[in-house]
């Protein structure tokens, strides 16, 4: 039986995406580490380092199929070593002595480092895909419900009226930036690991050895580094975060949405379609599929902050540095395709419930709209003088449970200043929404002229 719940048989998919597991599983391992090493043999090849004939034998059995897995992990077990069994049995699976040209000059972390690059590459546009599902779903939300009504919460209370349309037009707008950051990263992101043992490339002729390095990165379509990076892993801890930034911001959606799901208020809901909340209370509508989502972020994050100690290598190699890091990398790749794939199905099939919504903006009674007041009668009060007056009316209103029209209409300081019709008119929340619906049309105009 599988140990991980990444690789069981009923949890994986809740863990990991089936398209994220084939880019990190042990053959694709294997096979970017073999697809550099095929890829180097072939630059020095081209570059009369080693015999052509040597280049086209380990390309033609640097494929995993043609390696034992099980003597792979015979001599792993008995070297500890990582690389060798892939270089022990490349060699042996190489007719004649061409398998001695195998890893020709390259140090352990050019294969490892490299290799995990190609891997980020195959897997980044799985997640790039879903993190613009999840935005286009948010930006629909925000279209159809530009103009439904809902409480504006702050510290957990009810503030202002907003619409639900602008609530999700933030959440698009900040899923945005984080597609925005992936783009910006890959530069920094796919370059070349090649440098042998302390980076300086000595085991090459001098007069070959950036010529190498250039053919081999061109070999591989990735850019070659100014420097080498043994030691300085910046790149890979900010893929890892912008993850974790990924996964914050749906943890969040996450989180409001079973904040707005409690009974209490109960303005959205997950799907309850094929759902069971409880296995003792029938009743139960419980939204944790968006619990999960949180759960995987806490792994995420946590995730990214173990990747900020890889940025503090010693000397100008250290496996303690980037020998956590193919767990790391992996685990956040995976938990970031599961958490997206749980948010695209929730969110599309989100329920939302105007009419509560509606009901709720009036259990403070009119109080949500002490500020309209305010800012009304600080026309001729003044802003401080409209605060405290108001302040003791919202008092009493709130622990009286008295409609907060009915306490300004006898109110005699008000009464100079706003009729009683005035007054009423000042307590309807459609009237009070600023910018918010304003908001949500100009990010639908930004977006539909981009598409």
């Amino acid at each position: 039986m599988n140990s991980s719940l990444i690789d069981s048989v009923i949890f994986k998919n809740a863990y990991g995406a089936e398209k994220m597991r084939q880019c990190f599983n042990d053959s694709n391992r294997i096979q970017s580490w073999l697809d550099v090493e095929a890829a180097l043999a072939r630059a020095q090849a081209k570059l009369g380092i080693i015999p052509e004939e040597a280049a086209r034998e380990i390309n033609s059995k640097a494929h995993y199929k043609n390696l034992d897995f099980k003597e792979m992990q015979e001599i792993y077990e008995k070297s500890g070593h990582p690389i060798m069994p892939i270089i022990y049995t490349l060699k042996k699976a190489c007719v004649k002595t061409w398998g001695e040209y195998v890893h020709w000059g390259a140090t352990t972390q050019d294969i490892m480092d490299t290799g995990c690059i190609l891997q980020i590459r195959d897997a980044l546009p799985a997640i790039e895909e879903a993190t613009n599902k999840l935005r286009v779903i948010c930006l629909n939300l925000a279209r159809k419900h530009k103009n439904t009504l809902l409480s504006g919460r702050t510290h957990g209370q009810q503030a202002v009226p907003i619409t639900f349309g602008y609530k999700t037009a933030i959440w698009a707008e900040e899923i945005k930036r984080h597609l925005e950051r992936l783009q910006q990263c890959k530069p920094r992101l796919f370059i070349l690991e090649f440098a042998g043992a302390t980076g300086t490339l000595a085991t090459i002729d001098q007069e070959k050895a950036y010529a190498l390095q250039k053919e081999l990165a061109k070999e591989l379509s990735l850019e070659v580094p100014s420097l080498p990076w043994h030691v300085s892993r910046d790149h890979l801890v900010e893929i890892c975060s912008i993850l974790a930034y990924i996964s914050g911001t749906c943890a969040k959606i996450a989180n409001e949405v079973i904040a707005l799901q409690r009974t209490e208020i109960a303005e959205v809901e997950q799907s309850q379609v094929g759902r069971i909340g409880s296995s003792t209370m029938p009743h139960k509508r419980n939204p944790m599929q968006f619990e999960h989502v949180v759960v995987l972020d806490r792994f995420i994050r946590n995730n990214a902050n173990a990747m900020l100690e890889n940025l503090l290598g010693e000397h100008e190699r250290d496996w303690r540095t980037w020998g956590s890091e193919m767990k790391l990398i992996e685990e956040s790749f995976l938990h970031t395709s599961a958490l997206l794939e749980i948010m695209i199905l929730e969110l599309n099939h989100l329920k939302v419930n105007k009419k509560k919504m509606q009901q709720n903006l009036g259990i403070l009674k009119g109080l949500i709209m002490s500020e309209r007041v305010m800012m009304k009668l600080a026309e001729k009060l003044g802003r401080q003088t409209a605060h405290d007056l108001l302040h003791k009316n919202a008092k009493r209103a709130f622990e009286e449970n008295i409609a907060f029209a009915q306490i300004l209409k006898k109110d005699h300081r008000v009464k100079k200043v706003l009729s009683e019709r005035e007054i009423d008119d000042l307590m309807d929340p459609s009237t009070y929404l600023g910018l918010a619906p304003k908001y949500v049309e100009e990010l639908i105009k930004r977006e539909d002229k981009e598409a």
